[in-house]
Parts: C-alpha cells; sequence; structure tokens
C-alpha cells in the first residue's frame, strides 16, 4: 500500500539536515587540522617525511571513501572497536578530508614565488617565522576557492554514511520511501535540501575566485 508524503516526514527530513551539517563539520574541522599537519609535512625540507606524506596521501585518495566507512565501522569492530555510527563516519570522513585538504593546500603554498621565500631569508626569518608570517597567510587566500568547493562536495558525500545506518539526510529519505513508496517525491525533496546546502557555498567560492582573478591581474 502506497502512503502519502506528510507534514511529519517532511519534518523528519529537516530534522535530518541537522545531522548532515554536524557530520560535515566534524569531518571539516578535524580533516583541517589532519590536512595542515600533512601539508607541512609535503613541504617538510626532510625527504623521509615528505616521502611518508605523500604515501598516505597517495593511499587515501587511492580508496573510495565508501571503502574507509567500511574498514572503519565494520572492519575494526572485529577487533573489538565498535564505534558508533557517528564517530566511524566522523573518522573516516576526517582522514579521507585531511589527505585532499593537505594536497590542496601543499599546492598553494608552492605556488608562493620563490622571491617570498629568498626576502625571508635575507631577513633572517627561520623557515616556520616565515610560513606563519609571510608564506601561509597569501597561500589561505589562495586557497580558499578550492577548500570550500571540496567543502560542498563534503556535505554532499556524507550521504555514504547512510551506508552504515548514520541517519542523516539520505537515510532519512530512505527510510520515509520504505513507509510510502514514493522515492521520486521523496528524493526529489532530498535532493533539493542538498541544493539549499550546497549552492550558497558554491556561489561563495565562485565568488573569491572571480575577486582573486581579478587581483591578480
Amino acid at each position: 500500500m502506497i502512503g502519502s508524503f506528510s507534514w511529519t516526514h517532511l519534518w523528519y527530513l529537516v530534522d535530518s539536515i541537522w545531522w548532515t551539517v554536524v557530520l560535515s563539520l566534524l569531518a571539516f574541522v578535524l580533516g583541517s587540522i589532519g590536512g595542515f599537519v600533512v601539508m607541512l609535512a609535503r613541504i617538510s625540507p626532510r625527504a623521509w617525511l615528505r616521502n611518508i606524506a605523500l604515501l598516505y596521501i597517495e593511499c587515501i585518495q587511492g580508496i573510495p571513501l565508501l571503502i574507509l566507512l567500511f574498514i572503519v565501522y565494520f572492519g575494526l569492530s572485529v577487533y573489538g572497536f565498535a564505534l558508533p555510527a557517528l564517530v566511524a563516519a566522523g573518522i573516516a570522513m576526517m582522514v579521507y578530508t585531511s589527505a585532499y585538504l593537505g594536497d590542496i593546500w601543499r599546492g598553494c603554498v608552492e605556488a608562493m614565488p620563490k622571491p617570498q621565500w629568498e626576502a625571508s631569508e635575507c631577513l633572517s626569518l627561520t623557515r616556520w617565522q616565515t610560513l606563519r608570517l609571510v608564506i601561509i597567510p597569501q597561500a589561505t587566500r589562495l586557497s580558499l576557492p578550492p577548500t570550500i568547493g571540496f567543502l560542498v562536495q563534503l556535505i554532499k558525500m556524507t550521504s555514504l554514511a547512510s551506508v552504515i545506518g548514520f541517519v542523516e539526510l539520505t537515510r532519512a529519505g530512505q527510510i520515509i520511501n520504505n513507509s510510502i513508496f514514493q522515492p521520486f517525491l521523496v528524493f526529489t525533496v532530498v535532493g533539493t535540501f542538498y541544493f539549499l546546502l550546497c549552492y550558497p557555498l558554491s556561489r561563495w567560492s565562485a565568488s573569491m575566485e572571480r575577486k582573486l582573478n581579478v587581483s591578480n591581474r
């Protein structure tokens, strides 16, 4: 029997948006911390540290996020580490985010003109002082558009957490559809909510990219 979509269902979807946002912020904030460490390792003067960071990035980027979710949620439980779905999804997405942001930020730091480094050396600044006072402030401005663009993708990738039972927006849509059997209507509403979450960020990223290009010219 096919049911009807009601205000109760709509409110359930709206409530699930909160958990989508929570998971996105958890993955982005923790992933940013990890990504900063990865970026520092990638630009380190020590070859062994650069190689470890490169291996980490290549391994994580070469594994689908869905597989990382399975490893953390199902794999760790085999060894007695039974994690709540939110924690497991947060860890998997944090690792995934750190690899990508670390690589994005490494590219932005290395895009800084070489004279910036040379001028800092002439001022007797240490490498860390050069990074903190000269390079990173400029690289941050350059990195904002791709970083926000990645955040948009991250919000959409939270839908994969539904496979481990975490009730975010996509999982809420599946639950409602299983009860009323109206997939076109339900997932159109779900897609609309994702659009409302992502579109403002996409426009913000595009706006900053245009401003950056104008400034460079």
